[in-house]
């Protein structure tokens, strides 16, 4: 790792301001913005005044609010042509494999449902076929049950009633409506931020899948870790699940997500729609087959 040099702590002060007006995400008083970036409202006035100066921050004329102005956004506009969302992932994955020694795929949802387009091997030995272009199946694995929860509904919606169709011609019922136990499933996944398998559909293999989103709020692709039970835990709190979800939801921030904003576009019903068509209102997110893929 490269050793960092010495830094201009005024700079790093004034970044302060600069982080505390994204995360505010709102025109913003100077009190209150002094009071996010923990410093005084005079210290706060003497950077905000150079930051006007060079277009970083502007203020309204009516309110003398602050609010980041049109460099900021050109900076934003370079930034989002230079991303390569899917080579960021590909480093983090690989990275996440070799700390942890377990195998980590990188999942979008194609035409026929999730598609890895990435596999970065294990260190520990798990008996699973996955290769790039397989597809998890939308019900029997952490990855389809993610997309299930956090694509929107009638995307996801024909892969749902497929696995159905499976399912009732496998028990012998023919009921038409969507489980509410899958949609129920759907809806912890979304509260928790992260779906798991234990054991299912390969015996002694367990898996995590986190969403991973950009600065549209949209789920873009999955990152699903897999091991074996003994090393892999997926039992609620455990600490190196959740170390886990949160180095690949720094993912999301590092892409422009920012999960105080809702993402009103991406909704799955609570229920199934009635017989008659009408759709019942959906949840809101606040915060996100044909194939025989195993986890």
């Amino acid at each position: 790792m490269a050793v960092e040099g010495r830094g201009i702590q005024s700079i790093e002060v004034g970044g302060r301001i600069l982080n505390a007006l994204i995360e505010l995400g709102r025109p913003t008083m100077l009190r209150d913005l002094a009071s996010k970036a923990d410093m005084t409202a005079a210290q706060a006035h003497s950077y905000l005044v150079s930051y006007r100066k060079m277009g970083l921050v502007e203020q309204e004329t009516t309110s003398g609010r602050y609010l980041l102005g049109p460099m900021a956004l050109q900076l934003g506009l370079v930034r989002m042509r230079a991303l390569d969302p899917l080579r960021i992932a590909s480093d983090v994955a690989s990275g996440l494999s070799e700390e942890t020694g377990f195998m980590v795929t990188v999942t979008v949802w194609g035409a026929h449902g999730p598609t890895i387009v990435q596999v970065h091997e294990a260190a520990y030995p798990v008996h699973v076929n996955l290769r790039v272009g397989a597809l998890y199946t939308v019900r029997g694995t952490a990855t389809g049950r993610l997309f299930s929860a956090f694509f929107p509904f009638e995307v996801v919606r024909p892969l749902l009633n497929k696995a159905l169709r499976l399912e009732q011609k496998a028990n012998g019922h023919a009921d038409k409506k969507i489980p509410a136990s899958w949609i129920e499933d759907f809806a912890e996944i979304r509260r928790q931020g992260y779906a798991v398998t234990a054991g299912i559909p390969v015996p002694g293999v367990n898996a995590v899948s986190v969403p991973v989103f950009d600065q549209s709020q949209k789920m873009q692709f999955g990152m699903t870790v897999i091991g074996p039970a003994a090393e892999l835990s997926v039992n609620s709190g455990n600490r190196k699940l959740l170390g886990i979800v949160g180095e690949i939801q720094k993912l999301s921030r590092h892409l422009g997500y920012m999960p105080e904003l809702e993402a009103s576009d991406i909704s799955i019903p609570v229920k199934e729609p009635r017989q008659s068509g009408k759709r019942l209102k959906p949840e809101k997110i606040t915060k996100a087959g044909s194939g025989n893929s195993p986890v």
